[in-house]
């Protein structure tokens, strides 16, 4: 029986919140807390159980301190913005609170995320006695713990390591992104980057691609190597890997609109001046884009996200592959949102759970695959994402190879 603070009142914070409050046994008490409270209080009435509300601006320490002072939480699940995870992990400090993210610290001010501003604060989470669990939600978050699977269970070393995240699903709109539009451009527009033989290799904005064959009656697509910040913590805590990618699929329709919008500097995080007001343009698009909480009940389709790797078991070579698939319209039924934020909702429900019966509590900063992956896998299949693995088909390894 423990009492968890939720801040962030987007579409993932819904599905976090539904999948709390699923749960009564572990999480006894709920305050979901927003910088609009309103959409708090909207949330809460869609639940079959009472929680608490609050207004907090998650980018004031000194206001999220005086929250957790009062509510006195035994965690805080961080679904806010990645700029805000540096304040919300002072304010946890401060107050004595375990802390739990989704997503590494990105600067407001420049399109670059990495863990280092979060790794330094292990000292600091370790002499208090507290824990801070980072990424934990699909990628990064299961991804980091099907590899530590993998590795537990089927390999001796994983030497190569692909994650592949499909979205095939459609909700109709011209143009839309399935979580924050901000947070969610400035990905894609960034450089590639991957992990080969000791150093990182960077590549021009999607301009590498492959064709993968996808499961559960998907089929091919292309995918767009990109860099996400779960290879950075997985290079580290697995040294042995030699090569480590993510892909990601995209529509034609989606690159289409992104690079007219490209084009024109609409995507652009420099401060321009309009009349007299300085603006910076890609916050002006995400006020103009609909909001991907409002796209869970327009969008059909499934999502496959999962990790390729070879290496050698017991002498011998060998490629798995494991994944979930996710359905976009039994995610709008069971928790009002599409599968892209259930898909990060749900694991963040699960870390959570994993601290507070204290199987993962361990004072200190660490990420996903630092632990025993088996009970976060057992509670993936029952709590609504089953996954699935085996060896991968010759037509996907001949396409994965370069």
């Amino acid at each position: 029986m423990a009492k968890v603070l939720i801040i962030g009142a987007g579409g993932v914070g819904g599905v976090v919140v539904h999948k709390c409050a699923q749960l009564p046994d572990v999480f006894s008490e709920i305050v979901l807390a927003s910088r609009n409270e309103a959409k708090c209080k909207a949330l809460a009435a869609q639940l079959n159980r009472p929680i608490k509300t609050a207004q907090v601006d998650a980018d004031n320490v000194p206001e999220l301190v005086a929250l957790l002072n009062k509510e006195k939480p035994d965690l805080v699940i961080n679904v806010a913005l990645p700029y805000q995870d540096l304040h919300i992990m002072d304010a946890c400090l401060e107050a004595g609170i375990d802390y739990l993210d989704t997503a590494n610290y990105e600067p407001p001010e420049t399109a670059k995320f990495e863990y280092s501003w979060q790794w330094d604060y292990q000292d600091k989470f370790k002499n208090a006695g507290l824990m801070a669990l980072l990424g934990s939600g699909f990628d990064p978050g299961v991804t980091n713990v099907y590899t530590a699977y993998l590795k537990k269970h089927y390999f001796d070393e994983i030497h190569y390591l692909d994650i592949i995240d499909c979205n095939a699903g459609d909700h109709g709109k011209p143009f839309a992104t399935n979580f924050n539009p901000e947070i969610n451009i400035r990905e894609v527009t960034a450089k590639g980057r991957y992990w080969e033989n000791g150093e990182w290799r960077e590549t021009d904005p999607l301009s590498v691609n492959r064709v993968y064959d996808f499961p559960a009656e998907i089929g091919p697509k292309k995918i767009y190597l990109m860099y996400h910040e779960e290879l950075e913590s997985i290079a580290k805590n697995f040294p042995e890997i030699k090569r480590a990618r993510f892909w990601m699929t995209f529509s034609d329709n989606y690159l289409k609109h992104l690079e007219v919008l490209g084009n024109v500097g609409m995507t652009s995080i420099e401060p321009v001046m309009f009349e007299g007001k300085e603006i910076i343009p890609l916050q002006f698009l995400k006020a103009l884009l609909p909001d991907p909480a409002s796209l869970g009940p327009l969008t059909k389709g499934k999502t496959c996200i999962g990790c390729m790797a070879t290496g050698i078991k017991d002498g011998v070579e060998r490629t798995m592959f494991i994944y979930n698939v996710c359905d976009h319209e039994a995610c709008y039924a069971e928790v009002k949102s599409q599968a892209i934020s259930y898909t990060t909702g749900v694991p963040a429900m699960i870390g959570a759970k994993m601290i507070l019966q204290g199987k993962w509590r361990q004072p200190g900063v660490w990420n996903m695959e630092q632990f025993d992956p088996d009970p976060f896998m057992e509670d993936l299949n029952v709590y609504g994402l089953p996954w699935q693995v085996g060896d991968v088909s010759a037509v996907n390894i001949d396409e994965m190879k370069e």
